[in-house]
Order: structure tokens, then C-alpha cells, then sequence
């Protein structure tokens, strides 16, 4: 990032944060998962983070809350890592699918009957079982011991609270898991893959965590702030592929045109992004618009890539 470009950034970014933060009464908390819902409706906060260490933040970036679907983007990476991009492709496809991001319907309509990607649940739970580990809790411990490296953060943990309300609500993706099971995709006992999924989506991060996650995925697998590789670049690659075409669910056109950089986002309100090869972004903002992305979060981020002209297109 240029001098000129920080000086602006420190200058103006808690005015664009407070004037985005006039968008959270438009939306509505998550409630499906009911934990969720206890989520402040008003928050909204944001932190950036460069190569050198430098980093601007603004509003409720000390905010924690679990990472949701954000959390596919990595246990994508990892199955890669430990399987190679043949055995991950077999079991799920690589296109968006146009439909809402739990949804079950093309499983049944389209053969072979694989999730159409990794982003939507029924790819991440696809994604889950292939984790390497003798058991769910050897898989889950891979998972949170691989988020800490790229966080660089050993105290990341799980919000129980949220795993429990998350399992104890999942009857559709109980359905999407047995389904999976039945068309020869998931692969292990099925309630032990959904325990690996509900586990990393209830991993809980602040904004600078994710800032950090996302500055590596610029970095090309890379912290540039060790020096050490974490990433090869290949799956580096697919994962950012992935996150420009679906990583926002059915708004994914949308924010690739406003605002223009690859992004994952989840229901607790948290946005990844980052600007390949500058820095990375964390976000948080728990009140969704209708297709379930932070609604003020949006609206901040395309502000940004208005104003410092970052949109990649």
C-alpha cells in the first residue's frame, strides 16, 4: 500500500464505517442458527493488514464471531493439501450453482450427483470427510491446528455455544449428509463428518484474524510476515478462483461487478477478502441482507474499491 493511500485510509476509513453502519437496521441477524441471533444488529468493524506489517482498522473490529461458511475456503485448501486436486474433484464440482447455499435440489436433479462446489454446505461437508485423521476429532484438531498457522494466533478455538446450537438445529444438512451417503460421495460415518463441519464453522476469530488468513491467500500461500510458505500457489489459486465466483453465494456476480476482489463470506457477518498481492481484509458486520452477507459490510468494501479504485476487473 502507498503512503498516500494509508494517509487516506487512516484518515477516512471510521467516516466510511460509520456511514455504511447506517445499512445495519436494513438487514437482519441470522437466527436459523439461534445462537447467532444474539449477535449485535448495530456492529460493524473492519481490519487491514499489508505484507509489512502494517494494519488500519476501524468500528467493532475486536468483535469475535465464528467463522461460518468462511471457514470452507481453508478446509478446501486442506483437503487439497491432503489429497491432491483429483481425489478433491471427484467428490465435488466447480461450478456456482445458482441456487441458495443449503439447498439439496441439484443433488438429486443433476448427476453424478456431486455439490456443484466446495463453497455451498453440501461441497463443505463433502470437503469434510476428506480431511485426513483416523476420527472426527483427529480431523477437526488437523483443521484448527492448520487456521492457528495461518492466523498466526494458538489460542483460535471453538465457540461451543455456537457448535452446539449449530448441531442441534442441522436438520437440513443432516439431510444434505445422508444424501451425500447415499450417492456414494461422503466417504466415513456420517454424523462424524457433520461433527467436522459444524466444528470449523464455529471456530471463532476477530477481524485481524481473518485479515491475516486472507493477507496469505494475497500472499500466494505465502506469510509474508515469517517468510514461510504455508500454501502451495496451485491451491491458492482454485481457492480465490472459487471465492470470485461463489464465495458470496447468490450474490457473487453482483460483488465481483461493485466491488470486484475474491471474497468469502459467512452468516455470523464476517467477510474475507483481500487485494492479490497487497493485503488482506477482515470484516465483520452480523446484520445480512437477503442473500446473506453482511448487508453494511458490503456497502463499506464497495465504498473502498470505489474510492481506491481496487476492483481486479
Amino acid at each position: 500500500m502507498t503512503t498516500k493511500e494509508w494517509n487516506q485510509l487512516r484518515k477516512m476509513l471510521p467516516q466510511w464505517v460509520e456511514e455504511s453502519r447506517r445499512h445495519c437496521f436494513d438487514g437482519k441477524v441470522a437466527s436459523y442458527i439461534p445462537e447467532l441471533s444474539k449477535a449485535p444488529i448495530e456492529a460493524l468493524g473492519i481490519h487491514i493488514l499489508d505484507g509489512r506489517g502494517n494494519a488500519v482498522s476501524a468500528g467493532d473490529c475486536e468483535l469475535s464471531f465464528t467463522m461460518q461458511s468462511i471457514s470452507k475456503v481453508f478446509t478446501l485448501i486442506l483437503a487439497l493439501i491432503d489429497n491432491g486436486e483429483e481425489a478433491v474433484f471427484s467428490k465435488v464440482g466447480m461450478e456456482p450453482t445458482g441456487d441458495n447455499f443449503n439447498s439439496m435440489l441439484k443433488l438429486e436433479l443433476v448427476q453424478p450427483g456431486i455439490p456443484f462446489n466446495p463453497l455451498i454446505n453440501a461441497g463443505a461437508i463433502a470437503i469434510s470427510s476428506l480431511i485426513a485423521g483416523e476420527s472426527s476429532l483427529d480431523k477437526s484438531a488437523r483443521v484448527l491446528r492448520f487456521f492457528q498457522l495461518l492466523a498466526g494466533n494458538d489460542s483460535l478455538d471453538y465457540d461451543y455455544d455456537v457448535y452446539r446450537s449449530e448441531s442441534e438445529t442441522a436438520n437440513l444438512n443432516r439431510s444434505i449428509g445422508y444424501l451425500l451417503k447415499d450417492n456414494g460421495v461422503l466417504e466415513g460415518d456420517v454424523e462424524d463428518m457433520l461433527d467436522v463441519y459444524f466444528r470449523h464453522c464455529s471456530i471463532s476469530v476477530t477481524c485481524s484474524d481473518l485479515a491475516k488468513m486472507a493477507l496469505v491467500l494475497a500472499s500466494n500461500g505465502k506469510d509474508p510476515l515469517s517468510g514461510k510458505k504455508l500454501i502451495p500457489r496451485r491451491y491458492v489459486q482454485i481457492a480465490k478462483t472459487f471465492m470470485t465466483t461463489c464465495g458470496m453465494y447468490n450474490a457473487s456476480g453482483e460483488f465481483a461487478i461493485q466491488v470486484g476482489l475474491p471474497a468469502k463470506s459467512g452468516v455470523s457477518g464476517g467477510i474475507l477478502t483481500m487485494l492479490p498481492g497487497r493485503y488482506g481484509i477482515g470484516l465483520v458486520g452480523p446484520s445480512l441482507n437477503r442473500k446473506g452477507n453482511s448487508i453494511a459490510g458490503v456497502e463499506l468494501l464497495q465504498k473502498l474499491s470505489q474510492q481506491l479504485d481496487w476492483s481486479l476487473f
